[in-house]
């Protein structure tokens, strides 16, 4: 105590001058408007740009939690979306009765693991049986195709991913249908080849390619584009080389894509083997 004394007394005069200096200020601000306009601004200003910074902070803390909203709204919106629903019309000479009914349904997750550079590449999501996952369903991402379910516990799933030597998708561009393969020499995460395209048709350079009728992915699902053309000799086909629409090495949410008439037609195609 007395050593803060002895440095108040020390430095007296300093202390006055400051305490002197405030009081001229304040009485200068309270008794001129145009002082004290100016000061209001300038710690308007001061305060506001710290708010600012502030909030800045705040907003990249939740982004994780803006996401994860975001997400799930992306879910909701593509169960809503037109392909998600099975034209189910009767029409005779003048009755006529058309419905919709709802063929697919997305369910969202996250990827907790992911492999690129393999020959065989797998993704793991963090849903499963008990959220009503099975095996054979596709996967998709907001941007395009992902892959296929493989193997279903309670709470987790393993994906095929389309960059997988065995996953094969039927895909078309400008109405002509064919095979989306990965592998054969390529490496490369951002691009797949569409085979079986019969090389008299025209195909360009940035035609867009989706699914096909054929895949277990609602027609019309994104896939990618052309970025070049390959005629193979003698049997009258090209290979197309396709840029992916999804970017595997960013990945973290997926949709599930159940198909609500898969089990009818399965069990119905199945009565073709046993006769």
């Amino acid at each position: 105590m007395r050593n803060i004394w002895l440095f108040f007394v020390k430095y007296n005069a300093f202390f006055l001058l400051v305490i002197y200096f405030l009081i001229s200020l304040s009485l200068l601000i309270k008794n001129n408007s145009f002082q004290r306009a100016s000061v209001w601004n300038s710690s308007n200003k001061m305060v506001g740009s710290a708010y600012e910074q502030v909030n800045e902070v705040k907003s990249y803390l939740s982004l994780g939690s803006i996401n994860d909203s975001l997400a799930a709204e992306n879910a909701l919106l593509r169960n809503q979306l037109a392909s998600s629903f099975k034209s189910d019309s009767i029409k005779q000479v003048t009755v006529r009765d058309s419905t919709l009914k709802q063929q697919y349904t997305y369910t969202l997750a996250k990827v907790i693991n992911n492999s690129i550079h393999q020959k065989n590449n797998y993704l793991t999501i963090d849903r499963g049986s008990k959220h009503g996952i099975a095996k054979g369903m596709g996967i998709t991402s907001a941007k395009g195709i992902v892959g296929i379910v493989l193997n279903v516990s309670e709470d987790f799933a393993t994906i095929r991913s389309i960059l997988h030597s065995e996953t094969k998708v039927s895909a078309q561009v400008n109405g002509n249908i064919g095979s989306l393969v990965w592998g054969e020499g390529n490496n490369d995460s951002r691009y797949v080849y569409l085979k079986d395209i019969q090389s008299h048709l025209i195909i360009k350079k940035g035609d867009k390619v989706v699914t096909s009728e054929f895949s277990l992915f609602p027609e019309g699902t994104n896939i990618g584009y052309v970025v070049e053309n390959r005629k193979k000799g003698g049997n009258g086909e090209m290979d197309i080389k396709v840029k992916l629409d999804a970017d595997f090495s960013t990945l973290q949410y997926v949709y599930v894509i159940n198909n609500l008439l898969s089990a009818q037609q399965i069990a119905l195609e199945s009565q073709n083997k046993i006769e």
